[in-house]
């Protein structure tokens, strides 16, 4: 299947009820449904079980406990160094880069909105004009919660609804402003760098997004809510999980200007782990 048919078959099929649907099988701990493929799961895609705290796969209640799975302690270092910056997430760079005159690249000479993403709020958008932003996709195959890059208050919230596309390569290369017409939880933070947002994207059969404060927090309606938080109410540091996506997705990273840099080495496609240094503060 070619990328860009398969990027126009998505427009035609029913992406909320699909992804409804593997939610509830996702969700589902009858044996016989589960077991069977989640073993597949694991072989089609080499899934590394042996730094899963479970290494059993059939041994968690359901395909969601499994794909959201934790990791055995000291499985990932935290980059220790105090102006180090740590990947958010196990993966890959999609993209990374400055953010110029208010876009964000995506691929292929493609680009979105920054104002978009952050769900159309102005003010928002403008601590992060002229700053930085990497974009990190997770496959299937790997670790699914999602990490702080630095120590932070979590400032605000924002849960846009929107599309469900694939974010794989081939459908970000195709499909305009993929990841700010995705549905996607905005976390805004208050960290020594100044603001940081990372933003958790759904994709195509992602049944939920969740964080370590709220829950679950998609889907549930189809218009933007936002909550605001006092900012010594919840305080991560480094390292410190902020959610998961059940179904894999992408996570990205957004610093303002003049505040950091992206290691030199990294560029799209440049594999990724939790923790890992990514940047450094200037």
């Amino acid at each position: 299947m070619n990328d860009k048919f398969f990027a126009t078959l998505q427009y035609a099929i029913p992406q909320h009820t699909l992804s409804r649907v593997a939610g509830w099988l996702a969700n589902t701990t009858v044996p016989w449904i589960k077991d069977p493929f989640t073993s597949w799961f694991v072989k089609r895609y080499d899934v590394n079980m042996s730094e899963a705290l479970e290494e059993n796969p059939l041994a968690y209640k359901s395909f969601n406990d499994f794909f959201t799975r934790a990791l055995k302690e000291g499985a990932r270092e935290i980059c220790p160094e105090p102006k180090a910056i740590a990947c958010p997430a196990d993966g890959a760079i999609s993209q990374l880069g400055d953010i110029e005159y208010g876009r964000i690249f995506q691929a292929k000479g493609q680009d979105y909105s920054l104002e978009e993403l952050l769900g159309g709020n102005s003010e928002r958008a403008h601590d992060f004009v002229g700053g930085k932003f990497a974009t990190v996709y997770l496959s299937p195959k790997d670790y699914h919660r999602v990490h702080m890059p630095l120590a932070g208050k979590l400032r605000a919230m924002i849960h846009v609804p929107g599309d469900l596309f694939s974010v794989n390569e081939a459908t970000a290369n195709e499909v305009p402003r993929l990841f700010s017409r995705n549905e996607r939880v905005v976390t805004i933070y208050d960290t020594d760098a100044g603001p940081m947002a990372v933003v958790l994207v759904g994709a195509m059969i992602v049944a939920s997004i969740e964080t370590v404060w709220a829950g679950q927090v998609t889907p549930v309606t189809r218009s933007i809510r936002e909550w605001h938080y006092p900012l010594d109410a919840i305080e991560l540091a480094k390292g410190d999980e902020i959610g998961r996506f059940k179904l894999g997705s992408t996570a990205i990273v957004l610093f303002g200007p003049d505040v950091m840099n992206w290691e030199a080495a990294l560029s799209a496609g440049s594999p990724t782990l939790m923790g890992e240094e990514m940047g450094v503060l200037i």
